[in-house]
């Protein structure tokens, strides 16, 4: 840890867990330690009584009839039927215990920040300006909400450890060379450190 990354205040900071879940864990390199490290960042997240949000994506009916034959990347799931609202591919995965306190967010594009979600306003109403990010995939929900948080002008750290991408050069990429000058790339054991007390 260098000692150029603040410290996080647990009542302004939110925990983003982004597609976890059973489909996207099984394209990942290594799903195993993704999940784990973000195990251990909800942990931390409950020790500190830091907002959690869970983020997935999942389809009701209305939304496969509204995905256009020209964005590439849902147009064939909308064609399939793939992550139906309701469909274990689509569901949290089974480990997560969703709390009465968390946000839950259903989207039906990439970003948590889709205009398909409120999830922007409700941490506003929190006084939420900083989001530790982890999830699946480094190059799919990772990027894309991190760079619509940054223009939103939340602080932002990606849990290095605790996202992954099917491609392992993607990640190393994005993490070592792009997410860096925009967020702060730390690993998940690094958190309780950064914590401030009261």
């Amino acid at each position: 840890m260098t000692t150029t990354v603040p410290h996080l205040d647990p009542t302004r900071t939110a925990l983003f867990l982004m597609d976890f879940q059973p489909a996207v864990l099984a394209a990942v390199a290594d799903p195993d330690q993704a999940l784990s490290r973000a195990h251990a960042a909800l942990s931390w997240a409950r020790s500190n009584d830091v907002q959690v949000v869970h983020v997935r994506v999942a389809f009701a009916p209305e939304d496969f009839a509204a995905v256009p034959e020209l964005n590439k990347s849902f147009a064939p799931v909308a064609q399939s039927g793939f992550l139906a609202d309701g469909s274990p591919e689509a569901a949290l995965h089974e480990s997560f215990e969703v709390r009465e306190r968390d946000i839950t967010v259903r989207k039906t594009r990439i970003s948590a920040f889709a205009s398909t979600t409120d999830v922007r306003e409700l941490l506003r109403k929190q006084g939420i300006d900083t989001l530790v990010l982890a999830g699946l995939s480094t190059g799919g929900v990772v990027l894309t909400t991190l760079r619509q948080a940054a223009d939103d002008d939340f602080g932002l750290y990606v849990l290095k450890d605790a996202t992954g991408d099917p491609d392992p050069e993607v990640h190393r990429v994005l993490t070592e060379k792009v997410f860096p000058s925009q967020a702060h790339v730390i690993e998940t054991g690094e958190l309780q450190a950064l914590t401030k007390t009261a």
